[in-house]
């Protein structure tokens, strides 16, 4: 395994790098741990694919480097990088039994036989491949054929990292999360650098010891799951994580209060000390932290709207003036259509100047 350091990365497939708007990945510096698991998050078109193939050697990047273990690697063809792929659709030999797709890295580098028998039991026994193994790969389903693809990036012990491009996204929804249960115990159990491309943020906060959200070729925020959770650094964070997502309510700096349409809050010295005067702020909380505001709490007057039962809890719209939030609510919510004081905790709501968080209100 190996430490992975992406240092000052630009990408533009067409060689414009002069024009924002051209660039696959704009100016990405990020530092992955050896043994450690990471995701690489984002909506499609973001770069999170750009990234994983310029890591590889299937692209080369135009400005910046990639260094593994220290060593620059940016001109090393992918077969000198010593990696590990797993690609979307399976690439598999159809015409070859489970156990000769699992052993074919190993047999490829010639590997002692005898430690290639023992590799491929070992894997197949974590994968539950163990009873398909002298069967054709032909004749399986996709979720065999995945954990087979699976199974073969993790077949050798020698690599730097094991890549992964969306492995799941093919796979009945039923399955991935037994495939992404046992994907988490491999990891633990080999201690390998994995980097995990995904759209779906489920994926990403399940397996991931740190995860990077991107958007337009930017590397939005990168921290662990909680971290992202809890204090987004930038509002595209907090609305890409998180279903529904997080809150965010337009407001402006009156004296020390935070006026929106429909109320205010008080606007403490430290969140005051991050905005400057003529940037754009908003105020950002999450759906479960919002609340009924106690006797002698500040609160904000609100109209409860629409209520869903997700069977855990109950969901709600609640309007404060023009504004539709969000809100978990407790049981003994009152109905739909009535009013309600509603409290914002000081530590729970954010503050975002320009998009970009300047703290909390406590």
């Amino acid at each position: 395994m190996a430490q992975i350091v992406i240092d000052a990365l630009r990408h533009s497939y067409d060689g414009r790098l002069d024009d924002p708007d051209a660039l696959a990945l704009k100016q990405v510096d990020l530092t992955w741990e050896d043994g450690r698991a990471y995701a690489l998050l984002g909506p499609s078109g973001c770069g999170k694919s750009s990234m994983l193939n310029i890591i590889s050697g299937l692209v080369r990047q135009s400005t910046g480097r990639v260094l593994f273990d220290g060593r620059d690697v940016s001109d090393l063809a992918t077969e000198k990088r010593n990696i590990a792929q797993v690609f979307q659709f399976p690439v598999l030999y159809d015409t070859m039994t489970v156990e000769q797709n699992l052993a074919f890295p190993l047999r490829n580098r010639g590997t002692d036989p005898a430690r290639i028998r023992k590799r491929v039991d070992e894997v197949a026994g974590m994968l539950d491949l163990g009873p398909l193994l002298k069967k054709r790969a032909a004749g399986l389903g996709a979720a065999e054929k995945q954990k087979i693809s699976l199974g073969r990036g993790l077949v050798r012990e020698d690599v730097a990292a094991v890549l992964f491009d969306e492995p799941l996204t093919v796979i009945d929804p039923h399955v991935k999360f037994e495939l992404r249960r046992k994907l988490k115990m491999l990891h633990e159990e080999l201690g390998l650098t994995l980097i995990y491309v995904t759209h779906d943020q489920s994926e990403a906060l399940t397996l991931a010891d740190e995860v990077v959200v991107m958007a337009e070729g930017e590397v939005m925020q990168a921290g662990t799951p909680e971290a992202l959770y809890e204090r987004p650094d930038h509002v595209f964070v907090g609305n890409f994580i998180g279903s529904p997502g997080m809150n965010f309510l337009p407001c402006k700096a009156i004296g020390e209060r935070l006026a929106f349409r429909g109320g205010s809050l008080p606007l403490t010295g430290r969140a005051a000390a991050g905005i400057a005067p003529g940037q754009s702020l908003c105020l950002g909380i999450r759906p479960q932290y919002l609340r009924p505001a106690r006797p002698g709490e500040e609160a904000v007057e609100a109209v409860l709207g629409e209520i869903q039962h997700r069977g855990d809890c109950f969901m709600a719209v609640l309007h404060i003036g023009d504004m539709a939030l969000s809100v978990r609510l407790p049981d003994s919510a009152p109905p739909p259509g009535g009013t309600m004081r509603v409290h914002f905790p000081p530590d729970r709501t954010l503050l975002y100047a320009d998009n970009r968080l300047t703290g909390d209100l406590s």
